[in-house]
């Protein structure tokens, strides 16, 4: 057991529902034997172009919400939250065909355990692309630094990340107010306050503005589709819990917890656009990650994205 596991076994102690969330993902990861779910699909190994990933979004939100051009099935995703999908796919590759184009700090927050070989990365999240009103990347900016990519990349796989229908919700009404969320000494998650009954929210709105950020991505994602030639996918890296019950235990879940593989956290949706001739794919050297602003900003990022 690593120090992590320890640590919240720890955290699980002072309160009941940490408590069986932790003994679920017990359950769930073998006693901790797996360090992402094995039976969640290869992303690299599938056929695809372009993969267009949208943080966060369930598969049953998606196929409700979507009327994006193309044919909607559904993947297991081999991690329950964004660093278990790094882990799952990324780790320890050699990916010289491939540049990720992302608004989600967490392959640079863990580049040294994880260590891929990209050809490129580009960190959307750094300097002037990140709105400091709405502490997130939107929706727009990341279909345009897509663009941009690809016109520069012609011969490589493209991966976007989107950060949305993530938390914060871009919504009239986001729920979580973002200083009584994330100014609490303890600085943990909006999710984390939630489950501990720190912090209280109604399903429902929490689910409204969920829905509400879908609805303010799509558009731009729609945009990369009629854009971009060859064979595009939108997926997602892991869903999303609004109080639903987990497995084994019965315990009401919030977030996406690590290793908690449930259906609401795990199937996500996988839409498969054709359009234009398709890309010849080449791989060339490792080329360096691409951002503006001191690295030294990444965990403020991540907090103002709702992580710890």
């Amino acid at each position: 057991m690593d120090a992590l596991s320890l640590s919240r076994l720890r955290r699980g102690l002072a309160s009941p529902n940490l408590f069986l969330r932790e003994a679920n993902r017990l359950y769930h990861r073998r006693g901790y034997t797996r360090s992402y779910n094995t039976a969640g699909v290869d992303i690299f190994a599938e056929d695809w172009d372009t993969l267009l990933v949208l943080d966060a979004c369930r598969y049953d939100m998606f196929a409700e919400q979507s009327s994006l051009p193309g044919t909607l099935e559904s993947r297991i995703s081999r991690g329950s939250n964004t660093v278990e999908f790094l882990t799952g796919n990324f780790a320890d590759r050699s990916l010289l065909d491939t540049v990720y184009v992302t608004a989600n700090p967490q392959l640079h927050s863990n580049r040294k355990r994880l260590d891929p070989e990209l050809h490129a990365t580009v960190n959307v999240w750094q300097g002037e692309d990140w709105d400091d009103d709405r502490h997130t990347v939107m929706p727009e900016t990341m279909a345009d630094r897509t663009l941009e990519a690809a016109e520069r990349f012609p011969n490589k796989r493209l991966i976007s990340h989107f950060i949305q229908p993530h938390y914060p919700f871009l919504a009239d009404d986001p729920v979580f107010d973002h200083e009584q969320a994330f100014d609490t000494p303890e600085e943990v998650s909006c999710w984390q306050q939630v489950m501990t009954g720190s912090l209280s929210v109604d399903p429902g709105a929490v689910w409204a503005a969920y829905r509400e950020t879908l609805d303010r991505a799509l558009p731009a994602v729609e945009h990369l589709l009629s854009e971009l030639d060859g064979k595009t996918v939108v997926t997602a890296d892991h869903g999303n819990m609004i109080g639903e019950r987990a497995r084994p235990i019965p315990v009401r879940e919030w977030g996406h917890p690590q290793g908690i593989y449930t259906e609401k956290l795990v199937r996500v949706p996988w839409l498969v656009h054709e359009s234009g001739d398709r890309r010849k794919i080449t791989p060339d050297e490792p080329g360096q990650s691409e951002g503006t602003d001191p690295i030294e900003n990444v965990s403020e990022r991540l907090k103002e994205l709702g992580y710890r």
